[in-house]
This record gives C-alpha cells, structure tokens and sequence, in this order.
C-alpha cells in the first residue's frame, strides 16, 4: 500500500476520532446544563397568584400600561420560564456572523437564569456557550467544540451584567416587574427608570416604551470586555415584533448594541420563537 494512501487512511481516521470526540463533548455539555437548570428549578413552587390591578396600582403610569398591554392582569404571576431564540452574532466589528440556536430558563421568586447556545462557526465547526446568573452570582463559560475552554468568566463585574441582563429580559416574563428586588421611578410619559437589587449587587436601567404600552427599548450600563479590559459601557437592546404567548404579549426580535467611543457596535440579533410559563422542566 502507498505512502500516500497510508496518509489517507489516517487523515480519515483522526477525522472520525474527532467528530466522535465532539459528539461525546457536547452531550456532556448538554447534560451538565441541564442538571444546572435542574437546580435552578429545584426551589420553584408555582402559588397561583393571580395578577391584579391592585398589584400595579403603585407603579408608573407607563409602566402599568405596559403590564395591562401584556396581559398579565387576572393571569397567574410568572414563576418559571423557558424559552428558545434564534439569533445571529459576531464578537467583532469586522468579524463574520455566526448562527446561534438558544434555549434559555428563568425563575423569578429567586431571580436566575441559564441561557445554552450552540453556535455554528463553519460546517463542522461550532462553539458552546453558557452563561447564567444564580444566588446573585453570574457566570459565562465558552467551549469550542464543547471540548476547549476559551472563557470561564466570575467576578462582580459579571455578576453586574449578568444581573442587568436578567432585568432586560424580564420584558418576556413582566410579572417579574413586581417583585419587591426591583423597584421603579418614572422619568416621563414614555421612560421608567428600573432599579434590581439583589444579593450584593445593585443596578439600573431605563425601560422606554411606546404609546401602545410596549417596550421598545432597554439601555444601562453594564460591563463588557474590551481590548481585553472590562469596562462600565452603554448597552442597548432595542425591541419589536410583539406577539402572543400563552395569552402574554412580548417581544420577539431585537438587537443588543454597545456605545463605545469608537461607535456603536451591533454584535447580536435575536428572535424569540418559542415561550412556556409555568411549566415543568422538560428536554
């Protein structure tokens, strides 16, 4: 047998070993996530509160206006979420976009959250990202090929971000508005400032609605790595596309933006495509 044909085999061979190998890696990531949400989930006890109007009566005008357009009002309060996006992102301004598939869970007695992507990079080329916020605490771990660790980030600078990004996205779940670690100031008819506390950590961020009663927009600062330093940075998240689910009306596209100094930069588009309240865990 040629030389050449030896080379083959094993190229083919390695190959093989590889796809094996990332096959196995990414049921195992898979599979400590979902005993992460497990956890997440362990202390959720759904009470069957109804929302009522009282219950809004001491926020802002725009900020009840929004809850009534929800629908929330005479539905039972938000305990437990799941939800899955499609989205596209880039880590870079003249970095190419790369397709991310997403489930995401949330509970909101004891706010937390843990969001999975699979992000494909190239054809058999892809990227594991977790990132969750948990007892106050956030955490991001990236894995290529769900095999090599490129980012296991903790501090309270995320725990900061972390927190902001739960308080963003309570606009899929907006009895959330009503738990007593947020609290909420008017500013005018069409913005609220939003304030989470939660653990040792304190943050704020400005809500801007239309005059539906929807969000349009959420804006903070948060902390964000860049040329490798982790910097207090504008961030927005424009929103649109409402639609219904499970009788709650939400957003379901959006950008998420930063105002930098050298511009704004868009490095994620989403879209939400799936939503469950309330319901048990299940993959």
């Amino acid at each position: 047998m040629s030389k050449l044909i030896w080379i083959l085999i094993i190229i083919v061979v390695l190959l093989v070993l590889l796809i094996a190998v990332k096959f196995i890696a990414k049921i195992s990531f898979d599979r400590n996530v979902e005993k992460e949400v497990e956890e997440l989930f362990r202390t959720v006890k759904n009470k069957d509160e109804i929302v009522t109007k009282a219950d809004i009566a001491e926020l802002p005008n725009n900020v009840q206006k929004w809850l009534v357009y929800t629908g929330v009002v005479g539905k039972e309060k938000i305990v437990a979420v799941r939800l899955k996006q499609k989205a596209d992102m880039r880590l870079e301004k003249d970095k190419p976009w790369m397709s991310v598939e997403a489930e995401q869970y949330f509970t909101t007695e004891d706010p937390g959250f843990i969001w999975k992507a699979n992000i494909k990079v190239a054809p058999f080329f892809h990227i594991s990202g977790r990132d969750k916020y948990q007892n106050g605490k956030g955490n991001m771990l990236i894995k290529i090929l769900s095999i090599f660790p490129v980012a296991d980030s903790k501090g309270k600078k995320i725990d900061q971000g972390t927190l902001l990004r739960y308080l963003a996205e309570t606009m899929w779940f907006p009895t959330a508005a009503l738990n007593e670690y947020i609290t909420w100031e008017e500013i005018d008819d069409y913005n609220a400032k939003v304030t989470m506390t939660y653990g040792d950590i304190t943050a704020s961020g400005i809500f801007t609605f239309n005059d539906k009663g929807e969000v349009v927009n959420f804006e903070a600062e948060r902390y964000g790595e860049f040329d490798g330093e982790m910097t207090l940075e504008t961030w927005s998240i424009p929103v649109r596309e409402y639609k219904e689910f499970e009788g709650i009306k939400i957003p379901t596209k959006g950008e998420v933006n930063w105002k930098l100094d050298t511009g704004d930069f868009n490095w994620f588009n989403f879209e939400v495509t799936e939503v469950e309240y309330n319901k048990p865990i299940s993959y």
